[in-house]
């Protein structure tokens, strides 16, 4: 994924402006939707580990999809708690498929924050899979996902301990991929996530 070939917008969206940035491969084979970690604590769409979900997705043939929530860069509006969050998320993909398709694989990832406003997407959209990398689980502690979700964290999270990941993946026989030595944003280990998104997000 070329940074140079990314196409930065707006579009209308319930709060006013959302902005919106899509790398898109000529014959895109699904749609990858993307949301960033917590807008309070420096959350973006250009997120190192956002941009990685999209460069992995945008590999594997995706159109990927990143959006900022309200409140956040070119988007209007404020904080919501992940309610308003979600309906961001919603009319970011209503766009997708307005251009890309409505029949197109659907693949939702979230990081930190954004994985909690993707399990509420989840709910309400038919998707292919979803990808939860350093999902903040305390957030979303109750909420069960499809038996083919990918779940990605770092052995030594400081903001969402892995036992806490664990504990919340157990009962539902979920397998966590634990990259060994990497912390919550995964510095240093970059390339070493996109492949295990992508390897992951294949063999699911």
């Amino acid at each position: 994924m070329n940074p140079r070939t990314a196409e930065r917008s707006t579009i209308p969206g319930p709060a006013g402006d959302l902005e919106i940035v899509i790398n898109a491969p000529d014959a895109p084979a699904g749609i990858a939707l993307v949301a960033h970690p917590h807008p309070l604590q420096g959350g973006t769409l250009d997120n190192k580990v956002a941009q990685t979900l999209a460069r992995a997705f945008y590999g594997l043939g995706y159109a990927a999809v990143r959006f900022n929530f309200r409140g956040v860069g070119a988007s209007a509006g404020t904080f919501d708690e992940g309610v308003g969050e979600t309906d961001d998320a919603l009319a970011a993909l209503a766009h997708a498929r307005q251009r890309f398709g409505a029949a197109l694989p659907l693949a939702l990832a979230g990081f930190s924050f954004g994985s909690f406003v993707q399990t509420r997407v989840a709910a309400t959209v038919p998707h292919e899979r979803l990808v939860l990398v350093g999902p903040a689980v305390m957030r979303f502690a109750d909420t069960r996902v499809a038996p083919g979700t990918v779940v990605i964290h770092g052995e030594v999270d400081d903001v969402v301990p892995l036992p806490a990941v664990l504990d919340w993946a157990r009962p539902q026989e979920l397998a966590v991929a634990v990259l060994a030595g990497a912390g919550h944003f995964f510095h240093g280990r970059l390339p070493q996530l996109a492949s295990l998104v992508a390897a992951l997000y294949r063999a699911a």
